[in-house]
């Protein structure tokens, strides 16, 4: 089984994805460490030194080659990577299950203001800013994320809960 976990920063698909790793078995693999691992450089090395573009263009190359492995596991997007080029339509057509963990504006903000310092792209956010950069980008990528086969609300739930609740339509 391919279980692709996919949703907005925050969400949680880092970490339910490894939770959902130890019960089920399945190899979990983070599409970004994936990158890191292949490309010998850190995400922010890749943007800063060879550009966005180039990060977009071997993102897609890279989770097309994840998804034709043989074998199953779960896979951790990162939060834009289902919106660019045709990357869902490739997870999608890919014999997988696309899951999308769907939180709120408000859920989401409250945990990337708990995280800031380790997450560079709110880090010089105030916590108002990061409500409405979250709502902005959240409103531009939701159309991208609602493609996936199931959507989860994990807004008033615990990891645990989320993750029973896949492996409960899954297995």
């Amino acid at each position: 089984m391919k279980i692709v976990l996919l949703g907005y920063m925050a969400s949680g698909k880092s970490s339910i994805g490894r939770k959902l790793s130890s019960k089920t078995g399945l190899t979990l693999i983070d599409l970004d460490d994936y990158i890191v691992e292949r490309e010998k450089m850190t995400i922010s090395n890749i943007f800063s030194e060879k550009g966005e573009i180039y990060f977009r263009k071997i993102e897609g190359i890279y989770l097309a080659e994840i998804l034709n492995k043989e074998e199953g596991f779960i896979l951790s997007l990162g939060g834009g990577t289902p919106c660019y080029g045709n990357n869902i339509q490739i997870i999608n057509e890919a014999n997988a299950t696309s899951i999308y963990l769907q939180a709120s504006v408000k859920k989401l903000a409250e945990r990337l203001i708990a995280k800031k310092q380790k997450r560079p792209l709110v880090a010089s956010l105030n916590d108002d800013q990061i409500f409405e950069f979250v709502g902005k980008h959240l409103f531009e990528r939701t159309r991208f994320y609602e493609q996936a086969k199931i959507s989860i609300k994990t807004d008033g739930k615990k990891k645990n809960e989320v993750v029973e609740e896949i492996y409960n339509l899954l297995f």
